[in-house]
């Protein structure tokens, strides 16, 4: 599943920013948000990308940076 993130207009004319819903593709994704947000207008609509593990700090990296701090590496 992807998920997809969406710009829209209510029908009472409120912008909605920023909302995210996961599904198998587009056409899935604007089907829910519309079941929540009856007559929208999709005003903008895009895949979110999926966070990458390796992207984080893990427990060795974290070791490896106190253990600089404290010997006065720079």
């Amino acid at each position: 599943m992807n998920k997809y993130g969406f710009r829209i207009r209510t029908r009472g004319g409120s912008v909605v920013e920023n909302l995210q819903v996961h599904a198998r593709d587009r056409a899935e994704a604007e089907d829910k948000i519309r079941q929540v947000y009856h007559h929208c207008e999709v005003l903008e609509c895009h895949e979110v990308s999926p966070h990458l593990k390796g992207e984080g700090l893990d427990l060795e990296s974290v070791i490896s940076l106190i253990s600089k701090q404290g010997s006065g590496e720079p």
